[in-house]
């Protein structure tokens, strides 16, 4: 089937929101945020609110624009906030893999088929270990080149200081069991690093997804967080939680935040915008009922 629909403009876009049973107060500050927040995007904050089954797309909740854009402003500063955590959590658990692994098998542990489980998933993360080495710009890498010859790659303190989180994380999940990866997930309160594994996986997955602006209200996960059985500091005690909602992860991340940074902040500021969100949608991003009374919130 061809696709035929005709771009709309601004005050069409309006006036189809308005046919949708969308209450708006004031048109002309909506065309203002129309025109600096795509329709297309805002679709995905009113689609909870809209029967989706019918072809027009009816609001079936009595709500207006401007609680929508309440939804998105707040969804912006968990992006804003979440990014922020996940900035720390990464570099600390680069350093850690780093630190382990060189301090035991040397400079250019990295290249050693012989640390991982899978021979075929080492060279595919090697080969594009190598392509973000070739890609930067950090004054290090080309000083290596410049200098060295032989390894042809840098060591790993600074070949893994260009990886991306996402490659970091596949490369922790490959390396073989050993003390080193122990230490590791020792280091973030953990006794089994299948759990670490996981949950910088879903860092990662939600760190790509807030750097490209998009959703965490309402996101499904698409790595599901596996809840420690028994964490070595004070974690949540109601487990039955959705594993692929933002609380699971949010939880999480405050867990090893509270490690590495014990004055930090964030858990607080996680508490005061949960108090400003809007049209009580805690409920969809899988915070339970009475949450903040667990002694992990406190």
């Amino acid at each position: 089937m061809k696709y035929t629909k005709p771009p709309v403009s601004f005050l069409d876009q309006i006036q189809k929101l308005k046919n949708r049973g969308l209450i708006i107060n004031n048109e002309a500050l909506a065309k203002t945020y129309l025109s600096n927040i795509s329709f297309y995007r805002l679709r995905a904050y009113t689609y909870p609110f809209q029967n989706n089954l019918d072809p027009n797309h009816p609001f079936n909740v009595e709500v207006s624009f401007e609680q929508i854009i309440e939804l998105y402003t707040f969804d912006r500063k968990l992006r804003l906030l979440v990014l922020d955590a996940i900035e720390k959590i990464e570099i600390a658990f680069r350093t850690q893999i780093i630190y382990q692994w060189a301090m035991t098998y040397g400079s250019h542990w990295q290249l050693d088929q012989n640390l991982y489980r899978s021979r075929s998933q080492y060279i595919k993360h090697l080969a594009s270990l190598q392509k973000e080495i070739d890609r930067t710009n950090e004054t290090f890498i080309k000083h290596y080149k410049e200098t060295y010859t032989s390894p042809s790659q840098p060591p790993s303190w600074m070949s893994l200081e260009v990886s991306s989180f996402g490659l970091l994380s596949l490369i922790y999940k490959n390396l073989k069991s050993c003390p080193e990866k122990k230490n590791v997930a020792k280091h973030f309160g953990l006794r089994d690093f299948n759990i670490l594994e996981n949950w910088m996986h879903n860092f990662s997955n939600i760190r790509n997804t807030c750097a490209h602006h998009g959703r965490l209200w309402n996101r499904r996960i698409a790595i599901p967080i596996k809840i420690p059985r028994k964490p070595i500091y004070n974690f949540i005690v109601n487990k039955q939680i959705y594993p692929n909602k933002v609380y699971a992860s949010l939880c999480s991340m405050v867990y090893i935040i509270s490690i590495i940074n014990p004055t930090s902040t964030f858990k607080q500021k996680v508490l005061e915008l949960m108090n400003s969100c809007p049209m009580k949608q805690e409920k969809e991003m899988g915070f339970p009922i009475n949450w903040r009374k667990e002694n992990f919130w406190q």
